[in-house]
C-alpha cells in the first residue's frame, strides 16, 4: 500500500532530520507505524538515498494471530548466533522501530570501551543480565528527548507522525519546549546515559510495562530476548552483537569500493572519510591527496577497520591533545601514530596514518592541525543521522584496471 505522495511530504515537514531520513527508507507499516527491514537499515547507513519507490508493505492482522509479523521474524537467529552478516542475511526478513534505528545508529559510532557502560545502563538491577523491560525503557527515554524536540505547528500533523515513529498518540502541551525555555542540545547517547541515572528511570521503567504488553515484537526483541521474550541478554553476547554490526556496516562499505579485491584504493578511502563531514569543497581535499600519493597502494579492510575504531575513540584522542598540549599546535606523523596509540589503544598502519595526512594536510607542510583533522572528523560522528553530500568520484588507472578484472 503506497502512502499518499503529499501527505508523505507534508509530514515530513514537521519531522527532525533523523526522523526524516527513517521515513524516507523505512518500507514497511503495521496499524500505523513505520519500520524499517535490515535491508532498509543497512541502506539508510551506507546509501545517499533509497534504492527502491517510497511505498510502505502493509502488515495485516489475520485472524488473532499476527501471522504475517511471525513468519517475518521467524528468520531471527537467537543472539549467541549472531555474526557480522546478521542485518545481510536477514535482509527483507525482520523488522526495527525508529527508536531501535536510533539505538544502532548509537552504537555505530561508539568505543568498544564503551559497551560496557551501555550494557550497565540497561542493567538497572545490576545482575549482570539484561531483560526485554529493561531494554525497552530506551523507548521512552528516545521518545521523550524527540516530543522536547517537536516543531511548532498542527496537532494533527504531529499526532501523525508520533504515530508514524512510536505507534501510539501521545499529549505534546506537557512535553513542547515552552517560550523562554532554553534546551541543550545533546545526543542520544548523552540522554540515555544522564536519563538511566536518574530518579526518572523507574517511571520509565513502569511505563514499559504498559509498552510491552501492546507492543509487537521486532527483530531485535526477538534476537536478543527470543521469541518468548524470556530470555535475558548477558554482556558477552550484547558486546559480540555491538562489535558485529560495526563490523558488517564497515564491510558492506568497503566491499562497495573494493569490487572483489583485497583493498580500495587510497582516493575511495578519501571518498568514504568526507562523505560524512560539512566540508563544502571537498575536490581539493582529493586534489591534495592524488598529487600526494601519484602510486596507488591501497588500503586493506583491517587498515580500513583500524581507523574508525579509532575515529569511535575521537573524543579520547582529543582530551589527550589537550592534555599533551598538541591541541595548540600542528604535529608530525610519528607524534599522531604514537598519540592515538597511547589515547585509544589501536594501532594504525604508517601506510595509512601517511595516506590520512595527504588527505587532510591541505598546507602541506606535512604536519596536522586540530582545525585540519579533528575539526573536521567530529562531523562523521553523525553518520547516518542526516543525508549524505554526493561527492564527484574521480577513476584512476589503476581503478579502472581493477574493474575491468572484476568484470571478467
Amino acid at each position: 500500500v503506497t502512502e499518499n505522495r503529499s501527505d508523505f511530504e507534508d509530514l515530513h515537514l514537521y519531522a527532525t532530520p533523523r526522523e526524516q531520513r527513517f521515513r524516507r527508507f523505512a518500507s514497511l507499516e503495521f496499524e500505523g507505524q513505520l519500520y524499517m527491514t535490515p535491508y532498509d537499515f543497512i541502506q539508510a547507513v551506507t546509501s545517499d538515498e533509497p534504492k527502491r519507490k517510497q511505498e510502505f508493505k502493509m502488515l495485516k492482522l489475520l485472524g488473532r494471530m499476527l501471522r504475517e509479523l511471525n513468519q517475518i521474524l521467524m528468520e531471527t537467529p537467537p543472539v549467541w548466533k549472531g555474526s557480522s552478516k546478521l542485518f545481510r542475511n536477514l535482509n527483507e526478513k525482520g523488522v526495527i522501530s525508529y527508536t531501535e534505528y536510533l539505538f544502532l545508529l548509537c552504537i555505530l559510532t561508539k568505543p568498544h570501551a564503551g559497551f560496557r557502560i551501555a550494557f550497565n545502563m540497561f542493567d538497572t538491577d545490576g545482575n549482570e543480565m539484561v531483560d526485554k523491560k529493561e531494554f525497552l525503557v530506551l523507548q521512552e527515554i528516545f521518545r521523550k528527548k524527540n516530543e522536547k524536540r517537536e516543531k511548532r505547528g498542527d496537532e494533527e500533523k504531529r499526532a501523525m507522525l508520533r504515530l508514524q515513529l512510536y505507534g501510539y498518540h501521545t499529549p505534546t502541551n506537557s512535553v513542547l519546549k515552552t517560550e523562554g525555555e532554553d534546551l541543550v542540545p545533546r545526543s542520544y547517547w548523552d540522554t540515555l546515559r544522564r536519563s538511566t541515572s536518574q530518579a526518572l528511570f523507574s517511571d520509565l521503567a513502569e511505563r514499559a510495562d504498559d509498552i510491552s504488553s501492546s507492543l509487537s515484537d521486532t527483530t531485535l526483541l526477538v534476537h536478543f530476548f527470543g521469541k518468548k521474550g524470556k530470555a535475558e541478554l548477558n554482556f558477552e553476547d550484547f558486546y559480540r552483537f555491538m562489535d558485529n554490526l560495526q563490523t558488517e556496516v564497515l564491510e558492506i562499505e568497503f566491499l562497495s569500493y573494493s569490487n572483489g579485491m583485497n583493498t580500495i584504493s587510497e582516493e575511495d578511502f578519501a571518498h568514504i572519510l568526507l562523505r560524512y563531514t560539512n566540508v563544502e569543497n571537498t575536490s581539493s581535499y582529493l586534489e591534495n591527496m592524488r598529487c600526494s600519493i601519484p602510486e596507488e597502494k591501497g588500503i586493506t579492510f583491517e587498515e580500513f577497520r583500524s581507523f574508525f575504531q579509532f575515529l569511535n575513540n575521537l573524543e579520547d584522542f582529543t582530551i589527550a591533545m589537550q592534555m599533551y598540549n598538541f591541541a595548540s599546535r600542528s604535529i608530525g606523523q610519528d607524534e599522531f601514530k604514537r598519540a592515538v596509540y597511547v589515547a585509544t589503544g589501536v594501532k594504525l598502519s604508517p601506510h595509512l596514518v601517511n595516506t590520512v595526512f595527504k588527505i587532510f594536510d591541505v598546507d602541506r607542510d606535512d604536519q596536522l592541525s586540530y582545525k585540519e583533522f579533528i575539526g573536521i572528523m567530529k562531523d562523521r560522528l553523525n553518520r547516518g543521522f542526516r543525508g549524505y553530500k554526493p561527492i564527484q568520484r574521480y577513476t584512476t588507472f589503476k581503478s579502472c584496471v581493477r574493474k575491468e578484472l572484476y568484470s571478467r
